[in-house]
């Protein structure tokens, strides 16, 4: 049945010009049913809403500490408690080599890591596992309150 939800969530289920709310409603129903392992790639500019879909999943998978759930920008990698085990975040925006990634210990979270949620993943494209699912999002130049969204989910072949 989470197999069903989750294929729907990844098709025909995801909004393709939500607001705020529904891109909100839509990450918390997609973080209940997320398989483990599992990595999600997200893309879009800056102020595209990555993080507010990062924050939605958590709150979905079952985050305790919500309001800890933020922009690892400086950190680079956040982990936040979870039922089913650790829920790993990074936004690797300020990476600029392969070295840097690997001081990170990149390969181990990757393989280890229950949730890995990537933020700007274009620094890691090399890395990631060929099911990881990607996430884009980008500005609704129509309307500013919405976001247009796309999803590449390998699994769904």
């Amino acid at each position: 049945m989470a197999a069903d939800s989750l294929a729907y969530l990844l098709g025909r289920g995801a909004p393709r010009a939500p607001d705020r709310d529904s891109l909100e409603a839509w990450g918390r129903a997609l973080g209940a049913v997320l398989p483990r392992p599992v990595v999600i790639a997200f893309e879009g500019d800056l102020g595209a809403g990555k993080t507010t879909l990062v924050r939605a999943i958590c709150v979905g998978i079952g985050v305790a500490a919500i309001e800890a759930v933020t922009s690892p920008t400086f950190s680079i990698i956040q982990q936040y408690n979870a039922p089913g085990g650790p829920v790993v975040h990074a936004d690797l925006y300020r990476l600029r080599s392969d070295t840097e990634l690997e001081m990170l210990g990149w390969d181990e979270l990757v393989e280890h890591a229950p949730v890995l949620l990537v933020e700007w993943p274009d620094r890691a494209v090399n890395t990631l596992p060929r099911d990881t699912i990607h996430v884009v999002l980008g500005h609704d130049h129509e309307n500013a309150d919405r976001r247009l969204l796309r999803i590449h989910a390998p699994t769904m072949r």
